[in-house]
């Protein structure tokens, strides 16, 4: 058996041409969804991350609003660049890109995000509707990468209603708030949440029918840990120096394509489609303007 590949490039590639025409259909009536980006510092990673998402709006006719602050900037001057896109009109939804430099209370920051124009839809009150809303409709912006897994799945006709569904890992950006998504009415899977407590992690990983591979461990998930048959999406991010040059690898090893029936690849599966559902979030922000 090798596994079927849950295309990431592809499946946001179509969704970023459906965003597109409802940006333009918007348009047309006067509405303009504008991004917004707080970036703070010269990290690599986060460099090209913002970089990447300001191209994606140009793609599908979004407004860019970045702001860009240097890394000797206080936890004063972050909350003012927030206030600012928080009364900013053109400003539909925005992000704080992640990490801020140390000595910032990043919890301090990201709560004080406009829970309207939270356009990660990680703001502790919008996790809130998430986390009381399990059987009715939510209008409230979702998580990115969370939802990324599951449209990615949905695109692909997976059904995962009755799933037995396993998570390693569990921080905040996928682990703690993918288990609210997939265990609402609507989806009703079962979740395990692993982490780093978790005893006998390989036998409870070899149970589920989908594995979400969420640690950020390089190559963690091993092809013995996986169900024949099982599918398995890779979303951790880790970046390794190998025979002197570095490369990002995710969570599981090589061989889990020859055991799993699909899978998504790191790089090319649930990274792209992140990018794709912030620019989701942000349309469906624009679409409910009165």
């Amino acid at each position: 058996m090798t596994a079927r590949i849950l295309d990431g490039k592809a499946t946001a590639a179509a969704i970023k041409a459906e965003v597109a025409e409802r940006v333009a259909a918007l348009k047309a009536h006067g509405i303009v969804p504008g991004l917004g980006t707080v970036l703070v510092g010269e990290d690599p990673g986060s460099l090209k991350y913002v970089a990447g998402k300001h191209r994606d709006c140009q793609e599908v006719g979004i407004t860019s609003i970045r702001v860009d602050l240097p890394g000797t900037a206080t936890q004063n001057e972050i909350l003012a660049a927030v206030q600012q896109l928080n009364e900013d009109p053109a400003c539909t939804g925005y992000i704080v890109q992640l990490p801020l430099p140390a000595g910032v209370d990043t919890n301090l920051i990201l709560e004080s995000v406009d829970p309207d124009k939270d356009a990660d839809g990680l703001h502790p009150t919008n996790l809130g509707r998430l986390a009381l809303r399990a059987k009715e409709p939510i209008t409230s912006p979702l998580p990115c990468t969370p939802s990324a897994v599951i449209e990615l799945l949905r695109r692909y006709g997976i059904d995962l209603n009755g799933r037995d569904v396993a998570v390693i890992g569990r921080g905040t950006t996928v682990g703690r708030s993918i288990g609210l998504m997939l265990t609402r009415r609507d989806i009703n899977a079962t979740v395990t949440l692993m982490h780093t407590g978790t005893t006998n992690m390989a036998e409870k990983v070899r149970s589920a029918d989908v594995v979400i591979a969420a640690a950020g461990s390089p190559r963690l998930v091993d092809p013995s840990w996986i169900k024949p048959g099982a599918i398995v999406l890779d979303v951790g991010v880790s970046r390794v120096v190998e025979d002197g040059r570095e490369r990002i690898v995710g969570d599981v090893a090589e061989g889990v394509r020859d055991v799993a029936a699909w899978i998504s690849p790191n790089p090319g599966g649930v990274g792209p489609m992140t990018r794709a559902m912030l620019l989701e979030n942000v349309v469906k922000m624009a679409e409910r303007t009165p």
